[in-house]
Order: C-alpha cells, then sequence, then structure tokens
C-alpha cells in the first residue's frame, strides 16, 4: 500500500511542477514562487481595464495529494473584499473544483477571480477607489501591491476540508445573537452556532450573509473549532475579514477556552473615531460574553480570562507607543 500512495504523490508531484511551469509562462511577472519546497505560491490578479481598478492576490498551498484527491489550499488577499462578495467568490471557486475534481485547476479558479473582478469594475456599484470601501482607517493600506502573508495562509490550511463535504442533508444550525458593545460610535455585535462539521460553518456564514445588517457590516471576524473524536484532535479556523489579525485573536480566545463544535462571529461596524487595539479587546469581550451565556464557559473562567487579556492590551500600547 505504501508503495502505491508513494507513486500517487510523485505523479501529483509532477502533475504539479508542469502546472507551475505553464501558469509561470503565462503570467510572468504576476506569477510568485514564495516556498517551492513547501509548495507555496500567489499570483496578482487584476481586471482586464486599462487602468485597473480591482486588484487582488490569490495565495496557494499545493497539498502532496493535488490534484488527485485534494484541492488546493487558497486564500484571496484583496481589502476590499467583503462578507458576502468574498463567499460568493470562494464558492465559485469550491464549485470549479468539485466540477473538475482531479484535475488541474489553478488556471480555472484565476480566471475566475479575474472574471469577478471584471464584473465588479463595471458594476453600477463601483466607485472610484474601491480599494477603500468599507475599511477602517485603522486597516487602510496604499493602493500598491498586496504583500503575501503565507504565513496566515498556512493557519487557514484546515480550510481545505470545507470542499470535502458537499452533502445537502445537514440543517443550518441554530444561530444565537449576543448584546452589542458600543464605543466610539463603533459598534460590535457576536453570534454563536454550535457547528460538528466544516459545511456547518459555510451555512452559517451563508444565513447571516442573508441579514442586510450583518452584510453590511465593516468586518464580519469568525473562528471555530471542531472537536474529531476519531483522529482525537481540532479541526479549527479563522478569517479576520479584514481586521488584521483579529480572527487569529479570537481563534485564541477559543483555544484558552477549550471550548469545542461552536463558531462564532464578531460583526464590526465602523464609526469614524480610530479605537486602536481597543477594538481586539471589544471583539474578545464580544466573543466571551456570548460563550459565557450561552454555556461554553464558566464565568470564572472569564474573569482570569480577562485579567490575562487587560495585560495584553496594556503591552500592546506599551509598544506602540
Amino acid at each position: 500500500m505504501a508503495e502505491v500512495i508513494n507513486t500517487e504523490n510523485e505523479e501529483d508531484l509532477q502533475s504539479q511542477i508542469e502546472e507551475v511551469e505553464a501558469l509561470s509562462a503565462i503570467y510572468g511577472d504576476e506569477w510568485c514562487v514564495i516556498d517551492e519546497a513547501s509548495r507555496i505560491f500567489c499570483i496578482k490578479i487584476s481586471d482586464d481595464l486599462e487602468e485597473p481598478k480591482l486588484k487582488a492576490c490569490l495565495q496557494i498551498i499545493l497539498p502532496p495529494d493535488y490534484p488527485s484527491t485534494a484541492p488546493p489550499i487558497y486564500q484571496i488577499n484583496a481589502s476590499w473584499l467583503r462578507g458576502p462578495e468574498r463567499a460568493k467568490l470562494a464558492n465559485s471557486l469550491e464549485d470549479l473544483y468539485v466540477q473538475h475534481a482531479g484535475e488541474s485547476i489553478l488556471y480555472l479558479w484565476v480566471e475566475k477571480v479575474r472574471e469577478f473582478l471584471v464584473e465588479k469594475s463595471h458594476s453600477a456599484e463601483t466607485v472610484d477607489q474601491p480599494e477603500k470601501v468599507n475599511l477602517t482607517a485603522e486597516e487602510e493600506v496604499d493602493d500598491g501591491e498586496d504583500i503575501p502573508d503565507f504565513n496566515t495562509l498556512k493557519l487557514n490550511t484546515e480550510s481545505a476540508h470545507l470542499f470535502m463535504d458537499h452533502g445537502n442533508d445537514e440543517e443550518v444550525p441554530p444561530i444565537k445573537h449576543g448584546s452589542a458593545i458600543t464605543d466610539r460610535r463603533s459598534t460590535f455585535q457576536p453570534h454563536l452556532a454550535p457547528v460538528v462539521t466544516p459545511r456547518q460553518v459555510k451555512m452559517v456564514l451563508e444565513k447571516l450573509y442573508e441579514n442586510k445588517k450583518i452584510a453590511s457590516a465593516t468586518h464580519n471576524i469568525y473562528a471555530y473549532r471542531i472537536y474529531c473524536e476519531d483522529k482525537h484532535s481540532f479541526l479549527q479556523d479563522c478569517e479576520d475579514d479584514g481586521e488584521t489579525a483579529a480572527g487569529g485573536r479570537l481563534l485564541h480566545l477559543l483555544q484558552i477556552l477549550d471550548v469545542r463544535n461552536v463558531m462564532v462571529v464578531v460583526s464590526r461596524w465602523y464609526g469614524g473615531i480610530l479605537l486602536g487595539p481597543d477594538r481586539f479587546k471589544h471583539i474578545n469581550n464580544c466573543a466571551r460574553n456570548i460563550l459565557v451565556e450561552e454555556g461554553y464557559a464558566a464565568s470564572t473562567v472569564r474573569q482570569s480570562l480577562g485579567l490575562l487579556l487587560i495585560q495584553e492590551w496594556k503591552s500592546e500600547k506599551k509598544i506602540l507607543k
């Protein structure tokens, strides 16, 4: 059996090498090798206009069993891309993978992203500087090239499991909405749902985005942890949705609380006033409150964690000074 697996991996590796060579020839300088040994790449994509309005960076990890049995692991970096639109684009990439399972898929993915950018550029909703749409001043970036953050990409490798379960027999888990926190006109509201499969994570996000108010939030940060009893391990992931490092902090909170089979989403509506590190405090406080309210964390743990987080915020402020 081991010899068969090795043969398959060799065939996959050869397919990857040929695909990467082809993409490099097609896209030239737009194609970047981040870490060849780890099979990490990225490609800069823009619309087809003479003066591109929209840009995105598609970061890719090729697992050993791609393309035969596993999809590429990906992350889309685009400061203007938010909640429902990000979900729509991700779903289109996943649909492409399902339609072409077992085949090399990267070229189709790149062109699908480009098609999405062109449609967005030509839509009536496009503004003169779409990269700045719905950004907080804290998160504004220049209009230059996105710098690949492959450390974050590695964190999100578990998202590959989202491709693997396309059953239609699962119901949307019940979603609880927690109390909002408002500070200097910015509002933070948590949402919680029990989840036991990655498919349910997607369903919860899709259901939340049906709410126009939630869909219009400046950021919808989320994290989840699912305990896999057969492997005695956790399937976990997070998303910043433009609020850099917020998703990782939220996942860290879930890990400290040792919660399982739950996802938390925190919506933030930016009020126009900079909050600095306080925004992270509000995001985690919201999440912690709803976890306690729904019985996922004890109040005594909540108090000790509060002291820990206060120390973190103080340390950060000292560094910023």
